[in-house]
């Protein structure tokens, strides 16, 4: 059998290099977080097939990677044609609905989480979309006042603007909606409640296809040309510095609780004071987001020149309450780490100066045991004091040896021979 030394498609390996910038920007994450309350948890990578098909996680449901039973179960399986038990999480957002309803008794109220770990989907790979990658999230379960979306939405653009700031980035857009909001346009312009999933996923393409695209695909779905007229008619009124209670006041209002726009301003007003001023804040009405578990305030960050977003979440309060019989409201921030990598290193980003000392001895092999023995000491205090020290054997192509090391952020690099003193 041929062995394939490549990675299976769609998953990566990483070099040294990639790996310093992965743990710098996961460092930032957790440190972000960490001073707005958030605190670390774990969930399994395994899930049970019935938790991930549940009907939770839209789209992503067609992607799971299934793990067969096993033995006797496996025999059984196919014969009743049910061959699978578990699975490979496709998001952290199904894991952490079930970690909740385990562990709820011992787990505080307002519970503030922020979970790191691979996630994987049977997708099509492509820049910046992969079958295994590192996903992030931050959720709060058992708060159902806007504070929780401020405190969200303040803490992932304080991180990113952390981030992206070490490349010369200040100025990314922070998009914000709310689900009612679209239930209550669809509504207004006539559509049916049974109709709106549908009507929303026209909608959610409008970044690809236009207005007009979105009025003549709704219109080739044979929806009724007054209703297609009446809601895209309102999306005319849409400009960067909308305001979320005088557009509802001029279209909607009829069909939702006044309490909603009020709290999407306060929210926008609330963040506002907490950012970096050079982010940027809207409420952009024709914000979908594909999961059908959202039940309130949905967002999306997206930065100019990059055609994917780079983190996005809401409220989903419905879900939680399925796991655990229980009411439970939530909302959480996923962030796409692996699109923010991308951004990185396409933007050439260099590891900061102050960082920790890294200390190359380069031992020549005639040097005998006293001076190796000696080396190593040395070695050993260094290290005591917080800094990075390698020792390698002094190569016969010591330029490119030093060359490397120094690529990898050694800036002090020693050649030792027998009579060198340390």
């Amino acid at each position: 059998m041929k062995f394939i030394s490549t990675p299976v498609k769609g998953m990566n390996d990483f070099m040294p290099s990639d790996m310093r910038l992965r743990e710098h920007v996961l460092g930032l994450i957790k440190e972000t977080y960490a001073t707005y309350g958030f605190e670390q948890i774990e969930t399994p990578a395994m899930e049970h097939i019935e938790n991930l098909t549940g009907k939770q996680g839209g789209e992503n449901e067609k992607l799971i990677f299934k793990i067969m039973k096993r033995g006797r179960e496996l025999e059984k399986g196919m014969e009743s044609g049910e061959i699978a038990d578990s699975g490979l999480r496709y998001d952290l957002t199904v894991p952490l609905a079930r970690y909740y309803s385990n562990n709820k008794n011992n787990l505080p109220t307002p519970l503030k989480a922020l979970q790191i770990g691979n996630v994987w989907r049977a997708d099509k790979p492509q820049k910046g979309r992969f079958r295994q990658f590192t996903q992030c999230d931050i959720d709060i379960i058992g708060d159902s006042s806007i504070m929780a979306e401020i405190e969200l939405i303040a803490a992932t653009s304080k991180m990113l603007t952390r981030i992206f700031s070490e490349v010369g980035i200040r100025e990314f857009t922070v998009h914000i909606n709310d689900r009612r909001i679209l239930k209550a346009m669809a509504a207004y312009a006539g559509f049916t409640e049974d109709q709106y999933d549908d009507v929303f996923i026209t909608l959610d393409k409008m970044d690809k296809i236009g207005l007009e695209g979105v009025k003549e695909s709704l219109l080739k779905k044979e929806y009724p040309a007054e209703a297609v007229e009446k809601y895209t008619a309102m999306f005319e009124k849409v400009t960067p510095d909308l305001e979320c209670g005088r557009f509802c006041a001029e279209t909607c209002a009829s069909h939702l609780d006044e309490k909603v726009p009020d709290s999407m301003d306060t929210i926008l007003e609330s963040v506002a004071c907490m950012i970096d001023p050079s982010v940027h804040l809207v409420f952009d009405p024709t914000l979908v987001r594909g999961m059908s578990y959202y039940t309130g305030t949905i967002f999306e960050i997206s930065i100019d020149g990059y055609n994917f977003s780079i983190a996005g979440g809401g409220r989903y309060d419905d879900m939680i309450g399925r796991f655990c019989n229980q009411p439970a409201p939530a909302i959480g921030f996923s962030i796409g780490f692996e699109r923010i990598v991308t951004i990185l290193k396409d933007l050439n980003w260099q590891e900061q100066a102050g960082g920790r000392k890294r200390t190359a001895f380069l031992v020549d092999e005639k040097a005998g045991p006293a001076k190796l023995l000696e080396v190593f000491k040395k070695a050993t205090d260094i290290r005591a004091q917080g800094a990075i020290v390698t020792v390698q054997p002094l190569k016969k192509n010591a330029k490119f040896q030093i060359e490397t090391l120094e690529k990898n952020g050694y800036t002090d690099i020693k050649k030792v021979y027998g009579d060198t003193e340390l």
